[in-house]
Order: C-alpha cells, then structure tokens, then sequence
C-alpha cells in the first residue's frame, strides 16, 4: 500500500510548494523508494489549457496529452518519472465531472453536495493507479484560508483518517519573514497559519520554513513548541544558488529524514545523491559562458516558458558551461526603426519559442531571417519552425505573401490549421470552431526521422517520440517549394503527412520542430537538441 504525504501552503503564495515536493521525491527515490507526485489545483477552470501564460505561466503537457500545471514539469525534471493525466486535477474538473454525474441521474436524486460528493471525487483522485508506489506525493495548489482551497483540505483531512496511522502524513510551507527594522525573523505568521490548518482538522507533520536569513536553534524550537511538532521536523529553506541544488540542501537540513520517521520508519544508510552534486558542480563551476537570445511574445513573464528556461540550462550542463539568456520581445522588432542587428549581434544563438496568435509574429520572422543570413545558430520550437517555414517562402521561394491560416484568409497557406490526423488511438478529427482545448495536437507522437540528417546524428536514431501542444502544421503542399531554397523536411509523422522537423543543412546549427523537446529535458539528462543547440553556441562564441 502506498504511503501519502499532503503538502500545503500556508501565509502567501509563491513560497515553493512544488519544488519542495519535487526535491523531496528526488530524496525518496535516491533512497531507493518508488513516487509519484500529484497537484490540485483550486481554480474552477477545467485545465490551465486556455489560460493566459501571463496569469497562470506555461502549460506542461504529459505524454498522455494532459495540458496540466507548470510544477508537474518540477516533478518530471527532478523524478525523471513520465507525469500523466491522472496526475493533475483543478476544481473546474472535478465539478465537471459531478455535475455531468447528476444530469445523467447517476446520484438516483440524492443532494448533491461538496461533502460528500465534492470530497469524494477529490480522495478517488488521490487514490487512483497508486497500487505500484512507495509514496505518493500530494501537492494542495493555493494557500491555507483560500476559500477555494477548503474542499481539498476537508478531503485529505478524511483520507487521513480513512488511510491510518502510519499510511500519511502532512507537511505544511510556510513563510519566516525577516523585519529588517527589528533585524529579527518573525515566527508569528507560522504559528496562524499552522492554527488555522489544525482549525480545518489537519496538524503538520513537518514544517518548512521558507526565510531568507539561516534560521537559529531557538526559533526552530520555539516554532516546534507553538505548532506541536518535533523541532528536528522544523526545516529550514533558504534560497539557493540553483533549483537543482535544492534537493542537497533540503538532505542537509534532514528533510527526508524526518518524512520517513514522521511515517515510522527508520532512514537507514544516506541516499546516493551523487547525480545531483555533479549537476551543481556544473552549475557553480563551468567551464564557459554563451548568450542565448529567446524571441518570444510572453518575455514579460519567465514562467511563461518554464521548461524551455529550464532545457536551456540543461544543455548548459550537458557542455559545461552557463547559460545567459536574453528575453527579448518580438515585437521589437517590428517598429519600422528597430536595429535588429544591434540586438541580435552580440549573441551566440536564437531560439524562437512556441506561441498562439499574429501578435509578434514579423518579429520573429525577422529575427529567423537574421539568424539564417548571419549563420547564427538557430533553433525553432513549434510556432518557431512554422516562422522559419514562412521566412524561407517569403525570402527565398518568392512567395511574397506566404503566412499561415492562424492569422486569417491567406492565399498562400504555408501554416494551416489541422483538422485530422493518426495517432496510437487511430484517426484523430477536430472540428475548426470546436472548444480551444478540444482542437489542439495534444500529447507525445512518434516521428521518423531522415537517416543522413543533423537531427538524426544528433538523436543517435530514426525513430523518437516528442510531445505536441498545437493546432497549425506546416502545409506540406509547399515541400517542394521549400526544400529547393535549401529548408529540408528531415522529420515527418510515421504516415508520411505531418512534417515534424527542417533544417538547413548548409548552416552550422539550424532546425525548426513542431513539438516541445523542452518538456522531456532533464537536469541529469539534458534533451539531445538541447545539448546540440548550446555545443553549436559555444562554437559560435568563439567565432564572435
């Protein structure tokens, strides 16, 4: 049977939640114990799939086509364990599903209320596919005292209960602010937040104090004391150099050590964390530096482009080197006086991200054109190799007024919206005016890949799986037209109809992807594309 730890917040958002979680289940599994982490999320959209990336940042899209929270990606990058559909609910999902219960009369006229009903489906959640796993880690979105937020809690405070002693346990976030005026660390918020979690019926087994100075022994004792736990299951969380150093910091402070007493059980020898110094020895002590320039629309906001931040870093690691990045507007350039030149210059490669809708799409186009001109390494994820496509029709094939259907009416459809495609379900139809998050490309497809090909040297093979998250594909019946100015479709879909990948194979380092390579790169595993791309920039740096 599965052992289940609730991870809650408390005083104000933002605190670390996930990548608390996502630490802790590196720790377990370097312990040798099987996890999984799951979110629930307390807003009543049904995925964060329409949502705007300025409000809720990037979506991270599973194997299985979930468009789920950003912290799922936490939990793959540091667990290297594929998340799933099952792995992420919000509130919208959950009353979605009662309520189409009760139209179809499947509550045989009963009241349908959140306890139980509402409480009911949230513990199924919980419980689902668990029976394989050692732990299961369960991450409450929000923050304690958040009316949206009370239904979860109500919920594993029954589980609780229902599971036993010894089968759960709770582990509470909290903030330790620092009053510069008084030059003390207060405690006080800890101490309501923990009270008014223990009000809703859940006590903390383990708190984690979030605090930007090292927190002394009297007050972790003096916390322990008000909030009724063990002053060793009072752990301090300071800023770290890095997010990968997390894990060795929370291990240093007895993080694990304590979820596994908490659960009574005794932590043995100390976990094999010697994958995670190695990536913090990269991290701290590089043997180099390049700039990479990212042209995208959602700059404003780096948690818009979480994964593809974090896959970046990655490739970093995989060559040893750190990883400047410059978050560069699109729309820059598309002022009539925009120096692209003076901007794109002094960097050592560009990448131009996935993205919805016309809204700085020339500036990207003229970013492409750039990188293509000047033989800047360059790398196209989603709507980046649909702009390449574009550039190259524009520029090079004399298709003056090449664009893509996404933008509106266009006679030469280089990018159109698809509408049926194959998957390992068979045909795939989606109706062009149907729900947004109904008529999207959605989940990991398999691609062959041309043999005497960049991509195929750098994959080490023909045959890869990627995940997808659009509703456009480059418009085959421009192939011809394309590869004749030297763009050549080296990937396709297994059927032979959905280009996957160009590049150019008379350029040091150009190629454009209709999936997200981002969302499978790991820490200790960077993305092979990845790891390309900045081995490409290094070489570029030395040319600058």
């Amino acid at each position: 049977m599965a052992r289940f730890i609730f991870i809650t917040g408390g005083v104000v958002s933002s605190l670390g939640k996930g990548l608390m979680a996502a630490s802790l289940g590196a720790l377990l599994q370097a312990r040798g114990y099987r996890v999984r982490i799951r979110k629930f999320d307390p807003y009543l959209n049904v995925d964060p799939g329409t949502m705007s990336p300025y409000q809720h940042g990037e979506v991270y899209v599973t194997d299985d086509g979930a468009e789920t929270d950003l912290d799922l990606g936490h939990y793959e990058r540091f667990t290297g364990v594929p998340s799933r559909q099952t792995d992420n609910v919000t509130s919208g999902r959950i009353y979605q599903q009662i309520i189409t219960r009760e139209r179809r009369g499947d509550y045989l006229g009963a009241t349908v209320q959140v306890i139980p009903h509402v409480t009911d489906a949230i513990k199924a959640f919980a419980l689902a596919d668990t029976d394989d796993l050692d732990f299961v880690l369960c991450e409450i979105g929000g923050t304690v005292g958040d009316i949206e937020s009370l239904p979860f809690i109500e919920a594993i405070r029954q589980l609780k209960n229902e599971l036993g002693r010894g089968n759960s346990i709770s582990i509470h976030v909290t903030l330790v602010p620092f009053i510069a005026a008084a030059g003390e660390l207060k405690t006080k918020p800890t101490q309501h937040s923990v009270r008014e979690l223990a009000s809703l019926g859940v006590q903390p087994d383990v708190l984690v104090c979030r605090c930007e100075r090292p927190l002394p022994a009297s007050e972790r004792a003096k916390i322990a004391l008000f909030c009724n736990v063990p002053t060793e299951a009072v752990i301090p969380a300071l800023d770290a150099k890095s997010i990968y150093a997390v894990p060795l910091q929370y291990h240093a402070e007895g993080l694990d050590e304590s979820v596994l007493k908490a659960f009574g059980l005794e932590p043995g020898e100390a976990p094999d964390l010697s994958r995670w110094e190695d990536i913090v020895d990269r991290l701290v002590n590089p043997e180099g530096e390049v700039t990479i320039g990212v042209v995208g629309k959602y700059v404003g906001l780096p948690d818009a482009y979480k994964s593809l931040n974090e896959a970046l870093v990655h490739g970093g690691i995989a060559n040893r080197v750190k990883v400047n990045i410059q978050w560069i507007d699109a729309e820059l350039f598309e002022a009539a006086d925009s120096d692209i030149a003076a901007r794109l210059e002094p960097l050592h490669a560009i990448l131009v991200p996935g993205a919805f809708g016309e809204r700085g799409a020339e500036g990207k186009i003229a970013s492409i054109r750039f990188a293509r001109e000047h033989r800047v390494p360059y790398f196209g994820i989603c709507f980046g190799m649909q702009m390449a496509c574009v550039e190259a029709a524009r520029n090079l094939a004399g298709i003056s007024h090449a664009s893509s259907t996404e933008f509106g009416p266009t006679d030469e459809p280089v990018v159109g919206m698809i509408t049926e495609w194959m998957s390992s379900e068979g045909l795939q139809q989606r109706a062009e005016g149907g729900d947004l998050g109904g008529t999207m490309r959605l989940g990991a497809y398999e691609a062959k890949l041309a043999g005497n090909s960049h991509v195929a040297a750098i994959y080490g093979e023909i045959s890869i799986s990627e995940r997808h998250r659009h509703r456009y594909e480059v418009n085959t019946g421009y192939r011809d037209r394309l590869e004749s100015c030297g763009l050549v479709f080296t990937g396709m879909s297994p059927d032979g109809r959905l280009p996957e990948i160009v590049e150019r194979p008379d350029h040091p380092w150009f190629v454009g992807v209709q999936f997200h390579p981002e969302l499978k790169s790991k820490p200790f595993a960077p993305h092979p594309l990845f790891a390309s791309f900045i081995a490409a920039a290094l070489k570029q740096s030395r040319l600058v």
